[in-house]
């Protein structure tokens, strides 16, 4: 009797578990595109586009190396419209009654594949470095989570950047060299881009037809859609940006949506690139001399050390995190964040680039968007949605630890040790978003005061009793208690008005 391997969206690897486990000669491979996986938040159609696309074209691969696959298109007139559902159709057609299937990253998957009147049998993903079981005996006993400690331990296992028991260069870390602001000119002119095929094509027209109401823009696409052209997308990386990456990973640049950044952790995300092939790849473009190592380690830090790291958490600590909410924020997300206008250049710009590209680099996600949304006391739950939804790159595992916990602190500091807030002065040092804005950095109160000055003096007030005996946020607060009783008292009656207009949906 046939098995049903079940291979979901994000698994578009050969050597993933569930595909390791089958026998190509009797198994049928079930892939499906459904409407409830395309709309559980309102994915950016890029994102839909580019996953629809990527399985299409993994089917045909997996075909064309003897399996049988069992393919659902999202238009099929017998589509389920779920991954259960058609697991469900494809067992009566084939007679099998028991799947396998690699243990997705979200648990909303997992619930609805164990609660599946099929026998389901789930394999660890192995596709990561470290294993649950590792992670679990890293993080048992420790007080403090911190990224830092695993990242090396990571290091040590891979052998990458390492010299004998020692990392290259004497340290672990090379995050100080990496905080230049933006440069005046950028000579990368992007990641590698790719022109939709036919059948590229006919994947847009069919994500244009079903959610063309999702915010951000379909076209153009030039996302790659196959292990080879992620490769190339790698490969003209490495060779072209990666020398300059380390410097300005940190960056930003109203005019330059990508300065010298890879584009690529969607790629890795789905399974058209592995994490140790892309490491290896920068580790060797710095042994050949062909990269500084401030560059290759802070970009394989990203992979091996937070990306790893963040997976561990979202397992760890269980199927509420998502939901947390320590600070108890409750403020709606306010409709600029959907592109709606806003006199925020730095907000503004951050967005843009997201609905045009379903992409923005760790810092914009971090100091701009993420930052506003905790300074403003925004609703973590609505900040995580709008990560997930707008990204190509956003897969719960990933993104609730980075927004809940790294942005937003809603973990109660699992992950971060103090809230990463900021007035604009950071903004404004590492970017040109400043420049020609509505507001002026250099104004703290009164007309044309940056809100995100006004803001950050009022999230510290407002979370004294949380955040005053905090050793790193010690200063801030002794710089709050020096300003005179009518500075702090108009301050926070400035925040306030904005909040208010803010919330009625007026023009901030």
């Amino acid at each position: 009797m046939s098995r049903l391997i079940l291979v979901l969206g994000d698994q578009l690897s050969t050597g993933v578990a569930a595909l390791k486990a089958a026998d190509k000669a009797r198994d049928v491979v079930v892939m499906a595109e459904v409407a409830e996986e395309g709309s559980y938040v309102p994915h950016h159609p890029k994102k839909i586009a580019f996953i629809l696309a990527a399985m299409r074209k993994f089917a045909a691969r997996l075909r064309a190396d003897g399996w049988t696959v069992a393919y659902s298109e999202l238009d099929d007139t017998d589509n389920s419209q779920s991954i259960v559902g058609e697991l469900l159709r494809r067992a009566d057609q084939h007679g099998a009654s028991e799947v396998i299937a690699t243990r997705p990253g979200e648990y909303r998957l997992i619930a609805a594949l164990e609660e599946c009147p099929l026998t389901v049998r789930l394999l660890e993903d192995d596709r990561f470095i470290a294993s649950h079981k590792e992670f679990e005996a890293w993080a048992k006993g420790r007080k403090a989570l911190r990224m830092e400690y695993f990242y090396r331990e990571m290091r040590r296992k891979t052998g990458l950047l390492m010299e004998g028991d020692k990392p290259a260069g004497d340290k672990w870390n090379y995050d100080h060299d990496n905080r230049k602001p933006a440069p005046d000119d950028v000579d990368f002119g992007g990641p590698m881009q790719f022109t939709p095929d036919e059948e590229v094509e006919a994947v847009l027209d069919l994500v244009e037809r079903r959610f063309g109401n999702h915010f951000g823009d379909l076209r153009p696409f030039w996302f790659a859609t196959d292990q080879g052209q992620a490769r190339r997308a790698l490969a003209h990386f490495v060779a072209h940006a990666l020398p300059k990456f380390g410097d300005f990973q940190d960056a930003m640049l109203a005019d330059n949506r990508f300065l010298y950044h890879a584009v690529i952790g969607l790629y890795i995300n789905v399974g058209l690139l592995d994490p140790l092939e892309v490491c290896r790849a920068v580790e060797q473009a710095w042994k050949d001399g062909d990269a500084p190592i401030n560059a290759a380690e802070g970009f394989i830090r990203q992979i091996i050390g937070w990306r790893e790291y963040v997976r561990g958490i979202y397992f760890h600590e269980g199927p509420e995190y998502p939901r947390r909410n320590g600070l108890n924020h409750q403020r709606k997300l306010p409709d600029f964040f959907w592109g709606a206008e806003t006199r925020m250049r730095c907000v503004s710009k951050a967005v843009e680039q997201t609905g045009a590209e379903a992409y923005a680099h760790h810092i914009q996600r971090l100091m701009v968007t993420g930052n506003f949304a905790l300074l403003a006391g925004l609703d973590p739950g609505e900040v995580s949605e709008w990560y997930l939804a707008v990204y190509a790159d956003a897969f719960e595992w990933v993104e609730a630890p980075n927004v809940v916990g790294m942005s937003q602190f809603a973990d109660g500091g699992v992950i971060a040790s103090k809230p990463y807030v900021s007035s604009g002065a950071y903004i404004n040092r590492m970017s040109d978003y400043c420049k020609g804005c509505h507001y002026k950095v250099s104004v703290k109160t009164g007309a044309g005061a940056c809100p995100f000055n006004l803001l950050y003096w009022h999230f510290l007030d407002r979370h004294r009793d949380r955040f005053s005996n905090n050793a790193r946020m010690g200063n801030m607060y002794r710089t709050w208690d020096r300003m005179d009783d009518t500075k702090r008292a108009t301050v926070i009656e400035e925040a306030d008005a904005f909040l208010e207009r803010m919330s009625q949906g007026k023009l901030v």
